[in-house]
């Protein structure tokens, strides 16, 4: 009941909406480039084969990996489950960051732009979700509280 209202509320407030629309953006973002990297990677191109040789990793993994990204994106773009998706999708790009730290790659471009994408991904989740936003700016002890009653 407590949701219900809370997402009522949402609708009412001015700015909520925009909160919406940069949420739904980012989201869209972040779908576009998961969904590009995961096809190179299921139709193992030329950059792909040239990446993973540089990573250390065989070829033979590349639509492994990219299953795996859909499978976390899918989780994500769920209204239901896209909180656990966000986390799901933040430990697989911090393989990413790691396997750039681990050869010495580049920092801006290439270690920190998996980081770039895990913060629009929760970005985009903040700015979808009430709930999110409501447990970022007043804390565990007063979302969860509602919930209790």
């Amino acid at each position: 009941m407590d949701d219900i209202l809370v997402t009522q509320a949402f609708k009412t407030i001015p700015g909520a909406r925009k909160h919406s629309w940069g949420g739904i953006v980012l989201t869209v973002l972040v779908t576009a480039f998961l969904i590009f990297d995961a096809v190179i990677k299921l139709i193992v191109i030329g950059p792909v084969v040239t990446a993973f040789g540089e990573l250390g990793y065989p070829v033979s993994l590349a639509p492994v990996i990219a299953t795996l990204a859909l499978a976390c994106l899918a989780v994500y773009l769920i209204p239901r489950t896209s909180f656990l998706g966000a986390i799901l999708l933040t430990g697989y790009l911090g393989g990413a960051v790691a396997s750039h730290v681990r050869i010495g790659s580049p920092l801006l471009t290439h270690k920190l732009f998996p980081i770039y994408i895990a913060l629009m991904v929760w970005g985009g989740l903040f700015l979808r979700d009430p709930r999110l936003r409501d447990l970022v700016l007043r804390g565990p002890s007063r979302s969860s509280s509602s919930h209790r009653a």
